[in-house]
């Protein structure tokens, strides 16, 4: 058979697996889940080994370092990808839940309830912890799950795969509920996102390029985010330390993710005070900055900011840095430059917190706290699928109630239209 074929095969044996799935309760579901953790741990030399082939095969290959660190496991991160899958089997299942309810004047009952998608495709690069996340999340959620990982991690996500069936099965998980694309080949991405009928939505997480050439091949309903430019603005009303605080923990203290801040925006009133308080603060974290001409004017030593900076999402020690006169100014430049991601507030004043919160157009908004904090674990969720800059169908961390959808089920005694 040719990719063609075997792709479609794979869609038709997820499509017989989330009948099945949909039909289990939520007793069977954790007890499949707390296996398949059980598993992993059982199985944790032969994942380990796996991973270490990879990291191997990476290094010949010359990858990055920071690529080099998403693909490594540990025994420490293995243990954390056991307890995200034991905490999943925890939470409260979403599926079956009544969100409305309501009668008519005619007598008709409408119930509308939490179903699950059906069948998922996950696509995602380097980080194999992905691979038991979102599998847990979406047997949780009644979801099946292909899973198209990096070729670079290929052999590990082959061995976390086959322990996660192995485990599950043994709980009664259906056939292919889980199933993994294992061939490298380019093309078995366009065959994934254009499978209508078989596929009901797919999820990138990855780099921006990646993304963008998913979208652009998709037939099926894609729910992504092209990259984080997170921005924190600092009011007049500020308080200093805490802005200090604020500013130095969203830029340093994980500066490659997509939750970190990439722009910071200072009143004009508090700027020649903030700026080189943080100039200082940030030089010693080893961060560039590149500030417009006022800012440049307070702290000689930052280098020039381009249009292009404002736009840049560098996920490294850069840091783009402008001066504004008003609250409304930097709400304008967030709405032109961000990503629609994460956006912060340092604030006092009841008024600048009102406007900020209510005009930028952003998934998540902060108002004295750090964006590092868009995170599913950190909202409570337990885990996350992925982070949406989209406002359909869901938006911001997607957790288990993001995985569901919903029908009506109405009930009469009787009655027809006239």
């Amino acid at each position: 058979m040719g990719l063609h074929e075997d792709m479609i095969l794979i869609g038709d044996s997820a499509l017989a697996a989330a009948r099945q799935l949909a039909l289990l309760g939520s007793r069977k579901k954790k007890s499949i889940l707390l296996a398949m953790a059980d598993e992993i741990d059982a199985q944790k030399d032969a994942i380990l080994a796996a991973n270490a082939k990879d990291m191997d095969e990476a290094k010949n290959a010359g990858l990055s370092q920071a690529m080099l660190d998403r693909l490594l496991l540990t025994n420490g991160r293995l243990g954390n990808v056991t307890k995200g899958l034991r905490a999943v089997a925890d939470l409260k299942d979403p599926i079956g839940t009544r969100i409305s309810r309501w009668i008519r004047p005619n007598g008709l009952e409408i119930v509308k309830r939490r179903v699950p998608i059906g069948v998922i495709g996950i696509i995602y690069e380097s980080r194999p912890n992905v691979t038991a996340d979102t599998a847990g999340l979406c047997i949780k959620t009644s979801n099946v799950v292909i899973l198209r990982g990096g070729k670079e991690a290929m052999n590990t996500n082959a061995a976390l795969v086959a322990a996660l069936t192995a485990g599950g099965e043994k709980k009664g998980l259906p056939q292919n509920a889980i199933q993994l694309i294992r061939t490298p080949d380019r093309d078995a991405v366009r065959e994934l996102v254009q499978m209508e009928g078989r596929v009901d939505l797919v999820i990138p997480r990855g780099g921006e390029a990646l993304i963008r050439a998913v979208t652009e091949k998709a037939r099926v309903p894609v729910i992504k985010h092209y990259k984080g430019v997170c921005h924190v603005y600092i009011d007049e009303s500020a308080n200093l330390d805490m802005a200090l605080k604020i500013a130095e923990n969203a830029k340093c203290q994980r500066p490659g993710v997509c939750n970190a801040m990439e722009t910071i925006l200072v009143h004009e009133s508090v700027a020649a005070e903030f700026l080189p308080k943080l100039a200082a603060q940030l030089g010693e974290k080893n961060v560039e900055m590149r500030g417009d001409a006022a800012a440049r004017a307070i702290v000689p030593g930052m280098k020039e900011a381009v249009e292009d900076d404002w736009y840049a999402e560098y996920l490294d020690l850069i840091l783009a840095v402008r001066v504004v006169p008003s609250v409304q100014a930097a709400v304008e430049h967030i709405n032109k430059y961000g990503s629609r991601h994460s956006d912060a507030i340092v604030a006092e004043a009841d008024g600048a917190v009102k406007a900020f919160t209510a005009r930028v157009d952003s998934a998540t908004v902060y108002v004295n706290a750090s964006t590092r904090f868009t995170d599913g674990g950190e909202f409570g969720m337990g885990a996350e699928i992925g982070i949406s800059t989209d406002k359909l169908h869901a938006r911001g961390p997607m957790g288990l109630e993001e995985l569901t959808t919903y029908k009506y089920i109405i009930h009469g005694n009787g009655q027809v239209r006239e």
